[in-house]
């Protein structure tokens, strides 16, 4: 009986052992140097993603320089009879002269457009960088569940084996050994959650970086996490919502300038000469024409846009009272799930382990049963997976951090 005993303290004892010597995730080998956080947030912000949003910039600056363009003249030739002799010629250019600020008006709109443009890409970018953020470190948590998950379907095997080779010697209860099995594939098909967990997260941070999943490399930065500002601090910084909202206002608000202006008719000025051949002479021509606004005075344009800048304004306001919510939604999650991942790392892992030794000393002696030890290991993989469990709500609380209140580290 001690004989069993001691050989199977010693065996699951050494697979507890030899697992947690090599806890490391498993990472694929790759030809390039690992990367880190920065140099995977880097990498995702030169994708053709990211670029998209800097030409859209790019091409809204342009429009500012297209909106403060005068308008070209017109060059007319008239010619009135077609006999030489009797016949009159005019040439005129005509010039449109704009009233009421038009011009003005519409290089602000254009510049409103241009500081949404700037307003999105600057949101894209942040969201980018929190999509990396939490997709770097699903990668690294997945990893840690699988090396976890590969000890316990080890452990689980060696546990059926040693169940078997009790129950042919009439030491234990069949039953004891059904339930090692029952054991096992349960660690089996966690085992193959595991790494099928692994390759999705290893798949969505390559399409974000722009590199193959079977060559990404990572530095393990996952117990590290950062120190979050105070809540105060982080609601008195614009978010990007509430940025670009601005951004929409003011918008709006340079499109009513537009249409305002519009209710004011443009003139055009023209200069000539006339040449009549009947007389035979030559002489100066000058014209001024005004639309008289009897039937469009713009007033409906006017109205939708005003309605719009108030959609606007509502807009803004919502967007300020979402944001806090949300950042403080967040910011709570991010604290706690960082002291509950302190706690399980620094306190129940640690418990939970001397326990579990305890355990297999006592067995050994002859004070716990099979399932005691069953039990205590049970637990102390458990823990460990509520411990990286809490590393994962945090590092994705932490992203939409960055993405609610981040800024721009380019």
């Amino acid at each position: 009986m001690n004989t069993f005993r001691q050989r199977l303290a010693v065996l699951v004892l050494a697979s507890a052992l030899a697992w947690r010597c090599g806890a490391e995730p498993l990472r694929v080998a790759a030809d390039t140097a690992p990367i880190d956080l920065s140099t995977a947030i880097r990498l995702a912000l030169d994708q053709p993603a990211a670029r998209a949003a800097a030409h859209e910039v790019a091409a809204s600056e342009a429009l500012v320089g297209q909106a403060g363009r005068l308008p070209n003249p017109e060059l007319s030739w008239l010619r009135e009879g077609q006999q030489a002799g009797t016949r009159t010629t005019t040439v005129q250019i005509n010039q449109p002269i704009e009233l009421g600020g038009k011009r003005r008006a519409r290089v602000a709109l254009a510049q409103g457009a241009a500081d949404v443009a700037r307003g999105d890409r600057l949101a894209q970018r942040l969201a980018i960088r929190a999509d990396v953020i939490a997709a770097y470190h699903d990668v690294l948590i997945a990893g840690h569940r699988l090396a976890l998950a590969q000890a316990l379907t080890d452990l689980a095997r060696r546990t059926v084996d040693v169940a078997g080779k009790r129950v042919a010697a009439g030491k234990i209860s069949p039953i004891d050994e059904t339930r090692a099995r029952l054991a096992a594939v349960d660690a089996s098909t966690a085992l193959t959650q595991a790494a099928a967990a692994l390759a999705i997260a290893r798949t969505r941070l390559a399409a974000l970086v722009g590199r193959p999943a079977d060559t990404l490399a990572l530095e393990d930065d996952s117990d590290r996490l950062p120190d979050a500002a105070p809540i105060a601090t982080l609601l008195a910084r614009e978010s990007t919502a509430v940025r670009r909202a601005r951004g929409h206002l003011a918008a709006r608000q340079a499109q009513a300038d537009v249409e305002r202006a519009a209710r004011v008719p443009d003139v055009t000025l023209s200069v000539g000469t006339q040449k009549d051949d009947q007389a035979g002479r030559r002489q100066a021509v000058v014209g001024l024409s005004v639309p008289l606004p009897l039937f469009n005075r713009n007033e409906d344009a006017l109205r939708a846009a005003l309605r719009r800048t108030d959609a606007a304004n509502d807009d803004l306001a919502a967007a300020r009272v979402e944001t806090a919510a949300a950042l403080t939604a967040a910011h709570t999650r991010y604290a706690t799930a960082k002291q509950e991942a302190r706690l399980l790392r620094d306190d129940v892992v640690p418990g939970a382990k001397t326990a579990y030794e305890q355990t297999l000393k006592g067995f050994e002696y002859g004070k716990f049963s099979f399932l005691d030890v069953l039990d205590a290991q049970r637990t102390w993989f458990q823990v460990q997976t509520r411990q990286w469990d809490s590393l994962e709500t945090a590092w994705r609380a932490w992203a939409d951090i960055e993405r609610l209140a981040g800024t721009d580290q380019d």
